[in-house]
């Protein structure tokens, strides 16, 4: 029961980058209902480890824990674009350095922070135009808001929604009817 709960939270967020989508996801994880977490993510590691995706709590709070889960080449990829490393050397990453480098100073950034880095968003795989119009404009003025806040192609932006949405209920529906998160994918 408690793992059909896991797989059910991880298909209904993380669907989008285990199908290919986006670079990355985050998940909160309430400690009350997934206490041994850092010791389920491992199974799941395994298994998904060879398609190139990780799952790694960014954050752990008294209340729950943060899980990104990523595909390590496409975010890697991602993160080396001009654009988003200005951006991250902005907010003192590491410029230049690999991808274990930036992930750390993300989870740094994340303890420490008085309020949510919002740089994550490159992380997550939302385009640069986004993730820089939500900063610069304090999340104020998007010409849309669904999984994140829109500032640059809004019609792209719509199109791309719709497709995370019928992905994530797919996935949903079939970890209800009883399929393991490790099963759907293994079988896409």
């Amino acid at each position: 029961m408690m793992e059909g709960m896991l797989d059910r939270l991880l298909a209904a967020y993380c669907s989008p980058t285990l199908a290919g989508i986006k670079a990355g996801s985050l998940v909160a994880c309430d400690r009350v209902l997934y206490p041994d977490l850092p010791l389920r993510i491992r199974d799941y590691q395994r298994a998904f480890a060879p398609r190139g995706f990780q799952f790694e709590i960014v954050c752990a709070c008294r209340e729950r824990f943060l899980l990104l889960v990523y595909h390590r080449d496409r975010l890697a990829k991602q993160l080396r674009d001009e654009r988003a490393a200005r951006l991250l050397d902005h907010f003192g990453y590491p410029a230049g350095q690999d991808l274990d480098a930036l992930l750390y100073h993300l989870k740094r950034r994340m303890a420490g922070c008085d309020s949510f880095p919002h740089e994550i968003g490159l992380f997550l795989g939302y385009p640069y135009e986004d993730v820089e119009g939500f900063i610069r404009n304090g999340g104020k003025g998007c010409k849309l808001s669904r999984y994140w806040k829109v500032y640059g192609d809004a019609e792209e932006a719509n199109r791309l929604f719709d497709r995370l949405s019928r992905v994530c209920r797919a996935v949903v529906s079939r970890v209800e009817q009883g399929e393991s998160l490790l099963h759907v994918f293994a079988a896409a």
